[in-house]
């Protein structure tokens, strides 16, 4: 979230690589703090994109437009490591005067951190948290989970409403985009395709989101389900998460 008093910071969304996040703090200061545009911070819809879009597209154009005064500027992933979407959202707030810096991770950027939050034991949304903090700053010193063999798995990007997140088990692997930005490969579609086998998961999208291809493809080859939402998530999804969790 963002900061209690922070007057000024740069807002960045998907991945962008650690070359791009660097020219960012030299261009618009370097003790601004970074604010993931991706997740809501409470900004008004700001009316400017179709009803059909994507959550977190949604989330980042209501945010820049509402925290405008605040924003020194825009770090966009706009390569294979977001979306379209995230590419077209670039240009449009390049169109209504923002500062932004394109991102796009090349392969010759990969890293390969160790999957600590990914594999550890622990609360779901505390380690898809943790994860998405390493976006900025990598060597954040935290007490390591230990590891654990999963009983279950959430496949997907980190969801819109959080609360879908308490209902698995701390036994949880994490797996999809979230586990390839953990690793430091945020377009490794190898990765993001990867599941362990017998391992129920769930595979979860926003709702118009381009991932439910792949979702869908995930969910029928490994006996999983697949849930999409758009907003919030509501009593029907929750309802259908907890009964495949409990049952398998």
């Amino acid at each position: 979230m963002i900061p209690s008093g922070c007057e000024r910071f740069i807002g960045y969304y998907g991945f962008p690589s650690r070359a791009k996040i660097a020219e960012a703090r030299l261009r618009f200061g370097p003790d601004l703090p970074f604010i993931d545009l991706d997740i809501d911070h409470g900004a008004p819809d700001s009316g400017l994109l179709p009803a059909t879009t994507c959550r977190i597209i949604s989330n980042i154009m209501d945010n820049t437009v509402f925290f405008a005064g605040k924003i020194a500027g825009v770090v966009a992933a706009v390569g294979e490591g977001k979306c379209d979407r995230g590419r077209h959202t670039a240009f449009l707030l390049r169109s209504m005067g923002f500062d932004v810096i394109e991102s796009r991770f090349s392969e010759k950027e990969y890293e390969n951190r160790k999957l600590v939050w990914s594999t550890g034991r622990g609360d779901l949304s505390t380690r898809v948290s943790k994860i998405m903090d390493t976006v900025i700053d990598p060597d954040v010193a935290e007490v390591i989970p230990p590891a654990c063999e999963p009983t279950h798995g959430f496949w997907g990007v980190p969801p819109h409403d959080f609360g879908i997140l308490e209902l698995f088990p701390p036994t949880t692997h994490i797996y999809g985009w979230t586990r390839c930005v953990e690793a430091g490969r945020p377009s490794d579609i190898a990765m993001e395709s990867y599941v362990d086998a017998g391992v129920p998961t769930v595979f979860f999208t926003q709702s118009f989101c381009a991932k439910q291809d792949m979702a869908h493809y995930l969910a029928e080859r490994y006996g999983g389900i697949e849930v999409d939402c758009h907003r919030n998530i509501n009593d029907s999804i929750m309802a259908k998460v907890e009964a495949f969790i409990k049952l398998s």
